[in-house]
């Protein structure tokens, strides 16, 4: 089906996405969405305020619509013509080995594991802990709820 052999009755009769696949499929390649709901309102003689009330739902249509791809810098095109890429690695490329001496491997566990240690280490003691601030609240009481009702 051409947009071109359509009369002005079918075009009405079809949906949004229905034009916008079509529109598409004859560019055979991607456009701006603004400008492919601009080609629909001229098609369908829409005054200027029927497109800016409508653009908000073309775009979901178009966002939530499977047929439809949202791509960078706000063009769109079919998503048949866009197929993802699919990396299958070899299973056998997982099993290679390397030879490490185990003295080394230890030593260097170790290392790190010293270096994590230090990282999380508190050097503080309790008594650190404590300020002049602490002594002058010492003399403060701490009531709670409950046994300030019960008073």
């Amino acid at each position: 089906m051409e947009l071109k052999k359509l009369t002005q009755e079918e075009l009405e009769q079809m949906t949004y996405g229905e034009i916008t696949e079509l529109i598409l499929s004859e560019k055979g390649n991607k456009m701006k969405i603004v400008d492919i709901f601009k080609k629909i309102c001229t098609l369908l003689k829409m005054s200027d305020q029927e497109f800016e009330a409508k653009i908000a739902d073309f775009f979901e249509l178009v966002s939530t619509d499977k047929k439809f791809i949202i791509l960078d810098k706000g063009y769109c095109d079919l998503r048949k013509k866009h197929t993802p890429k699919v990396v299958i690695e070899d299973e056998d490329s997982d099993d290679v080995e390397i030879d490490v001496d185990e003295e080394e491997m230890a030593d260097e566990d170790k290392g790190i594991e010293e270096d994590q240690d230090d990282i999380f280490y508190d050097n503080t003691t309790d008594e650190d802990d404590t300020s002049e601030e602490d002594d002058e609240l010492s003399d403060f009481l701490i009531v709670d709820d409950d046994e300030e009702a019960g008073m």
